[in-house]
């Protein structure tokens, strides 16, 4: 009885925002899809680095949730709560890719393991393990899972973007940004299908599942650990080796392609 009554209020919010456009109508509905913000914030606040505000990322949500709502059209028969979700995510990576949100040691670390992967997979033939990448950079097996660790949320932007409205939250592409959302840009459909091959190609089962529970559905690492009986730590390990691996099968791909 209680949603039906609130669903009420909401249709009534709605009708008078159409006709009116007022300040006041529009910010009783921001207050009402606010709890959007802060789960889209949330899941992706947990795949960030310590040194992110999570007050920075639901206030860039707020911004897409107003974007949602003055461009929201119901005639397209896509609920409101789906296509905000996905204008919130939206403002939210476009605001990390902004500005430098990783510290400037990460990246650094991270790119020498990039660096130091690619070429023992040269060398050896093959995915090198821990215990070599470690021997190689002169480090301890600590510190190489502290930057294991840095790799997978330094990845999250580039990753999630490129495969980013296939996820569970939404059934939008990258491309209903745009005036027709009925349609994907060529570019965004090619990659997304390359971005498929290569988890097909070269993850095993758990590794492929994982992948989709992390960027697809949006699970935190600590989700994905208590659904396949996992440690986080351990999930933790395995997406960052899935990111060494099919960033390094990218740059092969872009050498072949582009001599």
């Amino acid at each position: 009885m209680k949603s039906q009554t609130k669903e009420r209020v909401t249709e009534g919010l709605w009708k008078h925002y159409r006709s009116k456009k007022d300040k006041e109508s529009r910010n009783r509905l921001i207050e009402r899809y606010l709890p959007i913000v802060r789960y889209v914030a949330e899941k992706i606040f947990d795949k960030l680095p310590g040194s992110v505000d999570f007050e920075d990322l639901t206030s860039a949500g707020v911004f897409g949730l107003i974007h949602a709502i003055d461009g929201y059209d119901r005639t397209r028969g896509t609920k409101f709560e789906t296509y905000c979700a996905t204008r919130v995510r939206g403002a939210i990576l476009d605001e990390l890719r902004s500005c430098d949100w990783v510290p400037r040691h990460v990246r650094s670390r991270v790119n020498k393991l990039q660096a130091a992967y690619e070429a023992m997979e040269a060398e050896l033939g093959r995915e090198p393990t821990d215990e070599e990448i470690a021997k190689r950079m002169d480090v301890t097996m600590d510190v190489l899972n502290e930057i294991l660790r840095e790799t997978s949320g330094t990845t999250l932007v580039q990753l999630s973007r490129e495969i980013d409205g296939v996820d569970g939250s939404s059934d939008l592409r990258p491309g209903e940004n745009l005036e027709d959302r009925r349609s994907v840009p060529p570019y965004d459909r090619l990659q997304g299908e390359d971005v498929r091959r290569l988890i097909h190609r070269n993850l095993n089962k758990q590794e492929r599942l994982i992948v989709v529970l992390y960027y697809f559905e949006n699970l935190t690492m600590k989700e994905i650990g208590a659904a396949l009986d996992l440690s986080e730590s351990r999930v933790c390990q395995i997406i960052s080796r899935v990111i060494l691996r099919l960033k390094s099968r990218f740059r092969r791909m872009q050498s072949e392609l582009l001599p």
